[in-house]
Formats: C-alpha cells, sequence, structure tokens
C-alpha cells in the first residue's frame, strides 16, 4: 500500500503543477484534460481544456491534481481542496479499506471500474478528511 497526495484546483491546476515541476524537478508521469474522457462525463465544452489529471513524482511519492469543473465531483474549497490517496494492491484491499474508512462518513464517489483501467472511489471520513482509494489491478 502507498499514499500519495491529490490536490484539486478551479481552473489553473496547470499553472500550479507547473510551479510544482519548476520547483521539483522531473517530468509529468500524466497530463490529460477532461476532453480526454468519454463524452457522457457531463463536462461542459468550456471547462475540456482544464486538466482531469495530472501526476508529478517527486522521489518515491507523487504529487496528483484536477481542476474541479461542475458536472464532474463536488465544487473546489479551498482548505479542503486535497485528498489522500491510498495506492491498494488488490481489488479486495481497495474494497475494505474503502468500508472502513466510509463507515460514519459519506461516499462521494463508489469504488468501480473506470475508464482508465482503474477500480476506484471517493470517500469523506467522519473526521471530514477527504479519501481516494485506487486499485490498478481491476482483474484481481
Amino acid at each position: 500500500m502507498k499514499l500519495d497526495t491529490y490536490l484539486k484546483f478551479d481552473g489553473n491546476c496547470r499553472e500550479a503543477f507547473e510551479f510544482y515541476r519548476s520547483a521539483f524537478g522531473g517530468d509529468f508521469q500524466e497530463l490529460q484534460t477532461f476532453a480526454a474522457g468519454p463524452p457522457d462525463m457531463g463536462v461542459a465544452d468550456e471547462y475540456l481544456n482544464h486538466l482531469m489529471h495530472v501526476s508529478l513524482a517527486i522521489g518515491p511519492s507523487v504529487l496528483m491534481g484536477s481542476d474541479c469543473v461542475p458536472g464532474f465531483g463536488p465544487p473546489n474549497v479551498i482548505g479542503n481542496n486535497f485528498s489522500i490517496t491510498v495506492h491498494a494492491a488488490e481489488r479486495q484491499e481497495a474494497d475494505d479499506i474503502f468500508a472502513k474508512l466510509s463507515d460514519g462518513g459519506a461516499v462521494d464517489m463508489p469504488l468501480q471500474d473506470m475508464f482508465w483501467g482503474a477500480y476506484f472511489g471517493a470517500l469523506t471520513d467522519k473526521f471530514g478528511v477527504s479519501w481516494q482509494i485506487h486499485c490498478d489491478s481491476v482483474r484481481s
């Protein structure tokens, strides 16, 4: 299991990550706009060039981020514009962690197979901390 940080922005994610890249060095592992997602995501045309996902390796950790756009996830709230991402090794581990962390909290997005090939879900625990559970091995 591995933990990383996920940051959310109001349209300036690309600018922020260029800044972080200048501070830490390296190259983006991934950089996708909402235009790369499936058409049924419900993102308005004016937001298609906003970042849906970006990741930057910093040592053994990864800093990830996205823009918050209407119709795709909850609105951005400065001060709560981050989440902790748990990278589970197996689907069962993801299910177990998700169930435990969501107990007494709120499920923002149930665990499900996603178009990018992962098993993914999001929740806010009973203490108000946002979590993303991610498993690359969708067949496990």
